[in-house]
């Protein structure tokens, strides 16, 4: 009885060592599985931090462009108004290098306090960009309103032109206007003839024999002119034979004057005082030589201007 009983206990520490061992194995595997679990947490923790730092540093870079994007467009509108935009330049020359070094971190950690600084720089370049902004709007509407008022300015101005030429175009038409009715005009002109015994012989038809002409005399009165001023009056006579040609003599007070632009020849010339009270004026001349036959021509001068012509014949 006591020999059956004795395996009894052999089998039962088998039993329990197998269980033993199954419990370990089993505790073994459950901590494997526990720390698997935990290192796909934490990967899943790291590869998510990864993407949240990407999507920081995308959205850094984007923040970046567009700023660079917005201070171009005021670097343009400032030079469009013909200002210096220095200080433009070089925030964009800052913002660029940012760029630039934010692009860097595409293939590197882009730390926490990366983020921060840069962040912090962007919203700086922000305000800045704000302010800039508000003064170039400021600056448009001053330049409005100078364009504005240069423009009224340059009508005023223009109406202001207009009116002067028109005074100055009516002083010269005035000025015209006086200088043609100041002029003089002779009237009752006579032409008689002075023979070698200093007879004079007139001839209400103007004919004279030119073999009994020594002088030829001219007599006339000048004219009433309220406008004229009274003053010294250069008069000039032109004695011009049938050919054409003006006697002068520069011995006898003969010369040369302009008329119309053209130079001239006259015969003979007095200064008179004028005093508008139908003065008389006479001429006489002497060739120092035979006459020509012909019809022969008297024109009187004031200023260049013909005030009077008549003509004689000599036979």
């Amino acid at each position: 009885m006591e020999q059956d009983q004795s395996p009894e206990p052999k089998n039962n520490n088998r039993f329990l060592l197998i269980g033993a061992l199954v419990l370990v194995l089993l505790g073994i595997n459950g901590f494997l599985f526990y720390m698997n679990q935990q290192k796909s947490k934490q990967n899943e923790m790291l590869q998510a931090d990864v993407v949240s730092k990407d999507a920081k540093l995308e959205d850094q870079i984007k923040q970046y462009e567009s700023l660079k994007a917005d201070y171009e467009r005021q670097s343009q509108e400032v030079q469009g108004m013909g200002l210096a935009n220095d200080s433009l330049v070089a925030k964009l020359a800052q913002i660029n290098s940012d760029l630039l070094k934010l692009r860097s971190f595409r293939a590197s950690s882009f730390s926490v306090s990366e983020q921060r600084r840069f962040k912090q720089r962007a919203a700086n370049f922000e305000t800045q960009l704000r302010k800039k902004d508000e003064e170039i709007v400021q600056l448009k509407a001053d330049n409005e309103a100078l364009y504005t008022e240069t423009t009224t300015l340059k009508e005023r101005q223009n109406k202001l032109t207009d009116t002067i030429s028109s005074v100055v175009r009516s002083n010269q038409e005035l000025s015209q206007k006086v200088a043609v009715a100041s002029r003089l005009q002779s009237e009752n002109i006579r032409v008689n003839v002075v023979n070698s015994r200093d007879k004079e012989k007139e001839d209400t038809d103007n004919e004279f024999r030119a073999r009994r002409v020594e002088k030829v005399k001219v007599t006339f009165n000048l004219a009433r002119n309220d406008v004229s001023p009274k003053e010294t009056k250069e008069i000039m006579m032109r004695l011009i034979e049938p050919d054409g040609a003006a006697l002068y003599n520069l011995s006898t007070g003969g010369g040369t004057f302009m008329i119309d632009g053209s130079e001239a020849f006259y015969t003979a010339k007095q200064d008179i005082v004028y005093d508008n009270t139908r003065q008389p004026v006479q001429f006489t001349y002497a060739k120092g030589a035979a006459y020509k036959t012909g019809l022969h021509t008297v024109e009187l001068y004031e200023g260049g201007v013909l005030i009077g012509k008549t003509t004689f014949t000599l036979k």
